[in-house]
């Protein structure tokens, strides 16, 4: 396979305080990766840098040949963001919010419904296609937020934060539905939950201070640390930063 998301040296500093320290790895076409830390790691910062609303300080980034620093306007073309803020219209219907993002994508009226009516079909909602989603659960409104984001057919998904708040069967349905990307959507995750990232993800990526601790699957960084979970290399790893 061929790098769908490439990082060289990407930096960001906010004055004297580094957020995100000299990063370096490469994630590959159709490959899931959880980027994991301790809020303050730097995760949101690089999907921010990676997504170009945050111009890096130094260094830079690919994402499907194009760079962050130097053709913002193509990578955006190819990305796309679901948020840790729920991003649905909530006066709007589940169906017009679908139909709205494929409009603001380029796509005419009729390729518009179709998009949507896809994306409803694939995330179970056609049931709901009429409700505000605004009255939705917001384990619904996660499962919209990312129809949404995947209606523009990017080839390169951030999901920050997908399951934060929602309650253990919202969060098992909503793993199933990020799972079935593998192979055809790169994805980068940012989360919190240690078992969502060995559930989901093929590599994991921890942060600390904003830089790269350890890379590698879930059963690599076990192998290495001789540690028996990913939490506690999670833990070990932070600990050994901190130090």
């Amino acid at each position: 396979m061929s790098a769908a998301v490439e990082l060289r040296g990407l930096t960001r500093r906010f004055g004297s305080r580094v957020a995100v320290d000299d990063l370096t790895l490469t994630v590959e076409q159709g490959e899931i990766l959880a980027l994991l830390g301790q809020n303050g790691a730097g995760k949101t910062t690089t999907l921010r840098m990676l997504s170009c609303l945050l111009r890096p300080t130094a260094g830079d980034a690919r994402l499907c040949g194009h760079s962050v620093t130097g053709a913002p306007a193509q990578v955006k073309a190819v990305i796309n963001v679901s948020p840790q803020e729920t991003a649905v219209a909530p006066r709007l219907s589940v169906r017009e919010n679908l139909e709205l993002m494929a409009r603001l994508y380029g796509a005419d009226r009729r390729a518009a419904r179709s998009r949507a009516a896809a994306q409803m079909e694939r995330f179970a909602l056609t049931d709901r296609a009429g409700d505000r989603a605004g009255k939705l659960s917001g384990g619904l409104q996660r499962r919209l937020s990312i129809a949404m984001a995947l209606i523009s057919q990017p080839r390169v998904l951030f999901l920050d934060e997908p399951s934060l708040g929602m309650d253990v069967r919202a969060r098992r349905e909503l793993w199933r539905h990020v799972e079935a990307l593998r192979g055809t959507v790169t994805v980068l995750l940012t989360t919190h939950y240690l078992e969502e990232a060995e559930q989901l993800a093929d590599r994991v990526a921890i942060l600390d201070e904003g830089r790269l601790r350890a890379l590698g699957t879930a059963a690599e960084l076990k192998a290495r640390t001789g540690l028996d979970s990913l939490e506690a290399v999670f833990l070990a790893l932070t600990k050994e930063a901190e130090a």
